[in-house]
């Protein structure tokens, strides 16, 4: 695969970005794009290595090893080196229905357990995905697949994410006609509101959408269910239903000063600032402005970083990222090894432009947010804090625990709570009355039947907050059963199916 000695003659190249403080004054994407020549050098970096853990799609350690859905990484990495860009479409496109939305923000499970990361930086695989998919799209390669024969059986979706959009595209091209049903006015859920332009621009987002309308897939917007429409007519209008709602019950932070103006949801924030860009080029002033403002942003994960990035282009006074762990180590630990996802220190794309602007890291490590205080008309001021350390308790278990006087005052006029997600919110299970269990659809893996007949569900509803390409492969193996159910067999892919 590749060049067999690639991974010696040739270092990883990593992702061109425009410059931070440029990229600071729109919101475009930061990423630029390889040249050919450097795809193929990196291509040619991919080692004959025999078994290729880059998509053996699993969980170690609490954390995805390899690539979900099982991308043909060799294959393909081995043609764009060869430059026979077409082909390596043609390998990426039997596997994944949208690279072009993890090749942006996936957070490449496959480079962690890339055969290549034993001892040196992995192939940049994700770059090569993105840039495989991207030409594919400039030169006219990736065109509407109209289905030659209808089955007449209907299936619903209710949920336009990647889970949805995934089982629609499956479901589609087996013969199906399919209605995805979304309760914003765009579709594509926390792909168009939940990750902000700079990460993925919403063009490629609606460019996708817009392809799959083409093929014969009906998107109703604004609808939701258990208000506009009810399960009942879902049911008797269709032959199935599948439930991708996603995972958006907000876990919340619920201390002394919650209730003070100025404490918000993150997804709350990201939601209405790329919706206002998107209606008005922030002209209608429908967002939470952090304009002006001291911010702190509670949570160290991916949509913490999207809020920093969000709050410098709104010209914040200042950000801090609140992070209850330490800070993780330069380099893999004896308790983090290879395949397992590598849980090391980086600089995501938004500390990198915080770092551009303010001259430091925003993130604050081993942190304890104690309460918010407001001003006299209930207007937040401030936030106390604490710092952790994490020690062995009686029983051997690890748990933290408040280091005294290190408490600490800080201004904010704006807080955003990115802390993640408890589950999916429940009106929609109820309205279904399907069985639920710890706050998710109960569904096994493999079979996403619930409880009641001709009503599946896949992706975070089913198995909580997790990947994008985890709710691929779910919308791609649910659309497998669900086609089953209707047909008595199957001619989709499955790599579930015995």
């Amino acid at each position: 695969m590749g060049k067999a000695t690639g991974f010696i003659d040739y270092k990883r190249e990593e992702a061109q970005e425009r410059n931070p403080k440029t990229r600071l004054q729109d919101w475009n994407e930061y990423s630029a794009p390889f040249s050919d020549e450097v795809l193929q050098r990196q291509g040619a970096r991919c080692m004959d290595c025999g078994t290729p853990f880059c998509h053996i799609g699993m969980e170690i350690g609490g954390a995805t090893s390899g690539c979900p859905v099982y991308n043909l990484i060799p294959e393909w990495n081995d043609l764009v080196y060869k430059g026979r860009w077409k082909e390596a479409l043609e390998r990426l496109m039997k596997t994944n229905n949208f690279p072009e939305f993890t090749g942006r923000v996936c957070p490449a499970p496959c480079e962690g357990s890339c055969t290549v990361a034993i001892s040196d930086p992995a192939v940049t695989i994700k770059n090569i995905e993105r840039a495989i998919i991207d030409k594919g799209f400039e030169n006219g390669w990736i065109t509407p697949r109209i289905p030659k024969k209808r089955t007449g059986r209907k299936v619903a979706i209710v949920g336009s994410g990647p889970a949805g959009l995934a089982a629609a595209d499956q479901l589609n091209q087996a013969g199906h006609s399919v209605t995805v049903y979304e309760k914003s006015d765009r579709i594509g859920g926390l792909l168009m509101y939940g990750i902000p332009s700079m990460k993925l621009e919403k063009r490629v987002v609606e460019r996708r959408v817009n392809l799959l309308n083409e093929e014969g897939i009906s998107f109703v917007t604004n609808t939701e269910v258990g208000k506009d429409i009810t399960s009942t007519e879902l049911n008797k209008q269709f032959d199935a239903v599948i439930l991708c709602t996603g995972a958006q019950k907000h876990r919340d932070l619920v201390i002394e000063g919650r209730e003070s103006k100025g404490v918000e949801f993150a997804m709350d924030y990201l939601t209405l600032s790329t919706k206002s860009l998107l209606d008005s080029d922030l002209k209608d002033g429908q967002y939470i402005d952090a304009k002006g403002k001291d911010v702190i942003v509670i949570g160290g994960g991916d949509t913490g970083a999207d809020c920093i990035a969000t709050a410098l282009r709104q010209d914040c006074n200042s950000i801090v990222q609140f992070g209850k762990h330490p800070q993780l180590p330069m380099a893999r630990t004896s308790n983090n090894l290879w395949p397992e996802y590598p849980h090391v220190f980086g600089l995501e794309y938004a500390h990198k432009e915080a770092k551009a602007k303010f001259g430091e890291d925003p993130r604050q490590y081993s942190i304890q947010t104690k309460k918010f205080v407001s001003d006299e008309n209930g207007n937040l001021k401030e936030l106390h804090t604490i710092e952790m350390r994490k020690v062995r308790d009686e029983s051997g278990m690890f748990v933290y625990e408040e280091i005294p006087g290190t408490e600490k005052v800080w201004p904010a006029q704006l807080v955003l709570i990115a802390i993640g997600f408890e589950g999916p919110e429940q009106e929609v299970l109820k309205e279904f009355g399907v069985h639920v269990q710890n706050r998710k659809v109960a569904a096994e893996y493999g079979k996403f039947e619930t409880s009641v007949d001709g009503v599946f569900a896949a992706g975070d509803v089913r198995r909580g907050q997790s990947l994008i390409v985890w709710a691929i492969n779910e919308g791609r193996e649910v659309a497998h059963k669900v086609d089953h159910y209707l047909m008595g067999a199957s001619t989709l892919p499955s790599q579930l199916a015995m």
